[in-house]
């Protein structure tokens, strides 16, 4: 009778189970999954997309291709490989999808054959291909591949004996570029464009000199000449802001520029009907920020034109409609991801919102879209509870469909926090701000919960309504978290983003305070509960706002800039600041830099503070955060520094250090949590 009385509540407990949720908590970061880089076929019947995971043994993120019917039906996985797969293109009947793979030796290229189900290498590569592209016939494919150089030369060694150790040979340098966050040291060498029999065959290089080839890559109808954006100017390095579209000929290798202004012009798409060459770009005028619009040429690059006028959001992600009569394209408006359609007059339809979804960690704009012949959309669809699902547009409607659910068998059994939209006025000039709060799993708004500012990185990008890794398990930990998109953010046009010109920080802390106070109104914050933190250049603002005033009970300062002057200098990027961001050079604009530096304000701070930092940032180097952390030692300020070791800027390209980065957030901000110190 007692065994059946054991079985029985065992039972009983499996049934349960699933209405008992929990909250979403950090292991579960690993059984996130998400849909990238969503491709169509040309009949609107198929989609293959990257089906994005994250390997909890070797702690980093990873994708494989997986087909699906556009109803919804037959969801499968491309290939028996399991191997890293991505980059997947179909070819112009359908009928093959060409596509990356890794092996043993490296990135090579693949194609897939629709009817049997078969799949072959085509190449040996000795890098990794990228930009792949397909001829309008199907018989030849297109890529860009990086080819290596000799270093400058500067000492000759003299050989050493047999067996003997030495030190390994230096990095030899000479060029403006040559590192990058996440990446290191950039091996000598440019990236040049390649074509390739699509029944395989060897690679037959393009292009050359001493220029990058890279990006979009876009055929010409009749197979002659390939498009493609690059800056072959002499004095490239330093014009790096710079790009033109030229064409190649495929037979020849001559290449011709189209365009000739100063400023960023990319994305090449020749027209279905070979009449036009849409491009996205601007004329540069040197300031912080301004809008990529679409621009039209006709094929010989005569009569161009802009033709979003109207539409003052950036543009991306351009595609061509079947009668050429038009472009889809993504653009983001007010923290939202869209798609819209344009026609050549300029009128702009919006199709679908809610695109995003492919960067879990924090709730930037993201996410792609892609279009069949037919006019059917297949895009990354996201919301705040969940990360990107694929979903279906049919030609002419007006409602997408949700054709996958990657996370239920996680989400279902989740209870997240609440995402709110909040708008409120600026103190400064009475401008318009957007943010965002999100509320604690089960929030009882009889409680009083600790305030959390989330500043976002950037400072030329925008928070949303999207999933986010980070602000859900804060929410988790009891915190009310607001996220605002302060002036500065992208998509609420050209002069919002550009008010932090020779101004940054500036009237955007004013911005973030002023929707501090605006949520004490609400009653959803409270005086003696307030914490901040941010990254990159939200680790900037938080500590701009720490050196501001002291109404925080805690502060985490994550990978900040602390003075513009080193980090000008020392940075991957470090050639990119003058002018656009702060007038002249720092050794010309001395007082500029420094009164924009959050070092300048440190003998105010008070709050508690914890400074992080990856220990192989190379965008905002560790020499940055040590700046905070020694002032606030030698000023006997409470302080901790937190180095992440293997860690670049994006510390969360590692799951691991995604959740070293907020647990460490959390066990600071819970030492001075009052509701905490009470239950004690």
């Amino acid at each position: 009778m007692f065994k059946k009385f054991l079985l029985f509540c065992v039972a009983l407990t499996f049934h349960l189970a699933p209405a008992q949720k929990q909250h979403f908590d950090y292991l579960d970061v690993f059984d996130l999954q998400y849909v990238s880089d969503p491709q169509i076929a040309p009949n609107g019947d198929w989609v293959v997309y990257r089906r994005m995971g994250f390997d909890v043994m070797k702690d980093r993120s990873a994708g494989n291709l997986w087909m699906i019917k556009t109803d919804g039906s037959q969801h499968q996985k491309l290939t028996s490989r399991e191997v890293s797969e991505g980059s997947a293109r179909w070819s112009p009947s359908g009928d093959r999808i060409a596509f990356t793979s890794s092996t043993d030796e490296g990135s090579e290229i693949y194609v897939y054959w629709v009817g049997t189900g078969k799949f072959a290498k085509l190449t040996q590569l000795p890098f990794s291909p990228s930009s792949l592209t397909w001829s309008p016939d199907g018989t030849q494919l297109a890529f860009s591949m990086f080819v290596p150089q000799s270093p400058p030369v500067i000492a000759k060694m003299p050989k050493k004996p047999k067996g003997a150790q030495w030190a390994d040979s230096p990095r030899i340098t000479d060029r403006v570029y040559h590192e990058a966050d996440g990446r290191g040291y950039i091996d000598p060498g440019f990236n040049h464009i390649f074509t390739i029999p699509a029944n395989g065959g060897a690679p037959r290089q393009l292009t050359s000199g001493n220029w990058q080839h890279r990006g979009t890559l876009s055929w010409a109808n009749n197979g002659a000449k390939i498009y493609f954006s690059a800056n072959r100017s002499d004095d490239w390095e330093y014009d790096f802001r710079n790009s033109e579209i030229y064409a190649v000929a495929v037979q020849s290798g001559e290449i011709v520029a189209l365009t000739d202004r100063q400023g960023p012009d990319s994305n090449p798409q020749v027209s279905p009907d070979g009449q036009y060459i849409a491009y996205v770009g601007y004329e540069d005028k040197v300031q912080a920020y301004q809008v990529r619009s679409l621009q039209l040429m006709n094929i010989d690059g005569s009569n161009k034109r802009t033709i979003s006028n109207d539409l003052d959001r950036s543009v991306s992600g351009i595609t061509w409609d079947a009668k050429s009569q038009g472009l889809y394209f993504n653009y983001d408006d007010k923290g939202n991801g869209k798609i819209g359609h344009i026609t050549l007059k300029g009128k702009v339809t919006k199709l679908a919102d809610n695109r995003g979804g492919t960067t879990l960690g924090r709730p930037y704009g993201s996410g792609s879209m892609s279009v069949s012949k037919n006019g059917i959309i297949a895009y990354t669809y996201s919301r705040p509870d969940h990360p990107a699902d694929l979903a279906i547009i049919q030609s002419k409607a007006k409602t997408p469909k949700r054709i996958t659910n990657l996370n239920a068998a996680l989400l279902d059994f989740r209870t997240l926090g609440k995402v709110e939209e909040v708008w409120y006025k600026s103190s400064f000039d009475g401008r318009d701000i957007q943010g965002w709060v999100v509320y604690p799993p089960d929030y009882d708004a009889n409680k009083k919960y600790p305030f959390m500012v989330e500043n976002h990185g950037g400072p030329i990008l925008n928070y949303g309504d999207r999933f986010s890794i980070e602000m859900q398990l804060y929410a988790s930990a009891g915190y009310v978290v607001f996220y605002p998109n302060a002036r500065g953010s992208t998509s609420y046009g050209e002069a919002f983003g550009n008010l932090l010109y020779n101004n940054y920080p500036g009237q955007d802390y004013d911005d973030v305070m002023d929707g501090v106070d605006h949520c004490l109104k609400m009653g959803i914050a409270h005086e003696d509960q307030l914490f901040v933190t941010g990254g990159s250049a939200g680790g900037i603002m938080s500590a701009w706002m720490i050196g501001k005033n002291n109404r925080f009970e805690a502060a985490v300062v994550a990978k900040p800039v602390m003075n513009w002057i080193s980090k000008t200098l020392v940075a991957d990027n470090y050639f990119g600041y003058a002018n656009s961001r702060y007038p002249g050079q720092p050794w010309e604009n001395f007082e500029g830099y420094w009164k924009f530096s959050p070092l300048s304000l440190v003998g105010n701070i008070q709050t508690p503070t914890m400074v992080m930092v990856g220990m192989n940032d190379l965008r905002t180097p560790p020499s940055e955060a040590k700046q905070l952390y020694h002032a606030l030692k030698l000023r006997k300020i409470e302080t901790v520094l937190v180095e992440i070791p293997g860690a670049s800027h994006g510390i969360a390209s590692k799951p691991s250090n995604l959740i070293t980065k907020i647990a460490h957030t959390v066990a600071w901000f819970d030492k001075y949590r009052t509701d905490l110190k009470q239950d004690e």
